[in-house]
């Protein structure tokens, strides 16, 4: 069974086995799980002994984020970035499950999110001193490291509106269409994130400090900023999108109109040439040897009076 624990407490914290993490009852010991698996499950529950609601919030293959809390404790779950998309799937965002109350933390992920590494040098610089500031430090630590994307999520997007004078419209297209699903799969957890963080913030129970409550409403308040973006995001994104569609729209008008000035610039010249190419007795000019010329000249002149005649209405340029 993958995974780490840390024995916190007020000297130092310290890296142990998973084994022994509870043996015997720490100040404050963090088990971190990298599985959801049937292991984690007989672990959560035969060694950890908790409860079997709360061994199925931890380990349910599908979440998203919310916050619950029963039998002296508090259940997150919140979403964060990783590497492994295979894990991860069309959600783009992994799930982290906490369970939490006084002197114990358990935390589950099925891959490793980037935050961890943040949150692991928190622990071992001894900044962690009960369940609240943990908790606190992996919402801080999940928006930080979410920020700067959501940042170049508006940076694609610009760098897109800058360049719609341009004749790559299909290319854009997907970029922008890129940029606008991201954006929406970001968005649907980080709304619900928020009210999870600020319902958290807002439960009772002497395992959350005062100081902790604010750093939760803090990380809500970021998270829902975020979502604020990313909303904006997706709507620039959908403005963008059908100033691309209005754009090739107006090419296939402008390209239509070429094609049909064309064709009506041909249409008389194929009427004489299909009239004299008849095989008939009594055509004019059958016997004329310069019959060829003439109407050559003739085809010459009614193409030239039909171009003129678009370029002065100005039907070309429509």
């Amino acid at each position: 069974m993958k995974g780490f624990a840390y024995r916190i407490n007020p000297e130092r914290s310290e890296r142990v086995d998973i084994a022994a993490a509870l043996d015997p009852i720490p100040e404050l010991v963090w088990v971190h799980l990298f599985t959801i698996d049937d292991d984690a499950r007989s672990w959560l529950a035969d060694h950890a002994k908790l409860s079997p609601q709360t061994v199925e919030a931890l380990t349910a293959p599908e979440t998203r984020p919310r916050c619950d809390q029963w039998e002296g404790g508090a259940l997150v779950n919140l979403r964060g970035r990783t590497d492994q998309e295979e894990v991860v799937g069309t959600d783009l965002l992994a799930s982290l499950r906490i369970w939490a109350t006084h002197g114990r933390i358990f935390s589950v992920t099925r891959t490793q999110l980037h935050a961890l590494d943040a949150i692991e040098a928190c622990v071992a610089a001894d900044k962690i001193h009960d369940p609240g500031d943990l908790i606190a430090e992996f919402a801080a630590a999940i928006t930080s490291d979410l920020d700067p994307h959501v940042a170049e999520l508006g940076d694609r997007l610009d760098m897109c509106e800058e360049s719609l004078e341009g004749t790559r419209i299909f290319e854009l297209r997907r970029q922008v269409t890129r940029v606008r699903s991201t954006a929406i799969g970001y968005r649907r957890f980080l709304g619900p994130q928020r009210d999870a963080l600020e319902k958290l913030a807002g439960l009772p129970g002497d395992w959350l400090a005062a100081d902790d409550r604010v750093h939760l409403s803090a990380a809500a308040d970021r998270a829902a900023r975020m979502a604020e973006e990313l909303e904006a995001i997706r709507e620039r994104s959908a403005v963008v999108h059908d100033a691309l569609t209005d754009m090739r729209a107006e090419q296939l008008d402008q390209r239509g109109l070429i094609l049909s000035v064309a064709a009506l610039i041909f249409l008389p010249l194929t009427f004489l040439t299909g009239l004299y190419g008849m095989n008939v007795e009594g055509l004019r000019g059958a016997k004329n040897p310069h019959a060829f010329d003439i109407i050559t000249g003739v085809c010459l002149l009614i193409a030239v009076a039909i171009t003129v005649f678009f370029v002065v209405r100005r039907w070309t340029s429509r």
